[in-house]
């Protein structure tokens, strides 16, 4: 009889990054039980045994991403002293990252979601609150930006924060679509060519 759980040798990190990858490259509803098995190297009974379910698998797969990928986007942006600084660099880092010849091209957090239709709601909300966190890292950004000086009192930061996250969401689909890095980072410096206009947008009231 076969033993069951884990085996000996297993190691999480590695199980997470096999998993990763091939949620990364198809997408959480394009992924059987029997695709990951195959790449992880684990029985399906060893990997409801270490991650409990596809979804809490998933759910430390996206984990995962953020702390291996994420930085070189994210990370450390107080290095910057301007804002637009740092927002440049967050565009041109997402390029660099999205047109990668050695992982899957594009977002796993954009490009993994089900469809809107999908039973699976607990993985699009893991997504969706990924996905915002990316406009709030910017608007706090611009929220110090303002304490500095270096942003305009009265500067709409919430609508500066979402242009910046949108644009960087769209240059998922386009990468994953086979645009080039080229092409991309023109769209970034044509965002930051906006930048001059954003800071002068007002609040409005709703």
């Amino acid at each position: 009889m076969a033993p069951r759980g884990r085996p000996r040798n297993f190691d999480r990190n590695d199980a997470l990054d096999k998993a990763l990858a091939l949620f990364w490259d198809r997408g959480y509803e394009n992924t059987s039980m029997a695709d990951l098995s195959s790449a992880m190297g684990l029985r399906p009974p060893s990997i409801y045994a270490a991650f409990g379910s596809k979804e809490t698998l998933f759910e430390e797969v996206v984990e995962r991403y953020g702390d291996v990928y994420g930085g070189a986007i994210w990370g450390d942006l107080e290095r910057f002293k301007h804002p637009r600084d740092a927002t440049r660099h967050v565009l041109i880092a997402t390029v660099n990252a999205f047109c990668d010849d050695a992982t899957p091209k594009g977002c796993l957090i954009v490009l993994a979601a089900p469809q809107a239709d999908t039973t699976q709601s607990s993985v699009t909300q893991t997504l969706c609150t990924h996905r915002q966190k990316n406009a709030q890292t910017l608007k706090r950004l611009y929220e110090e930006g303002l304490r500095r000086g270096h942003i305009p009192r009265g500067a709409n930061i919430t609508a500066m924060a979402n242009y910046y996250a949108t644009v960087q969401h769209g240059m998922s689909i386009q990468a994953r679509d086979g645009m080039d890095r080229p092409a991309l980072i023109a769209v970034a410096e044509a965002a930051m060519a906006t930048w001059p206009a954003l800071i002068r947008t007002p609040l409005t009231s709703t």
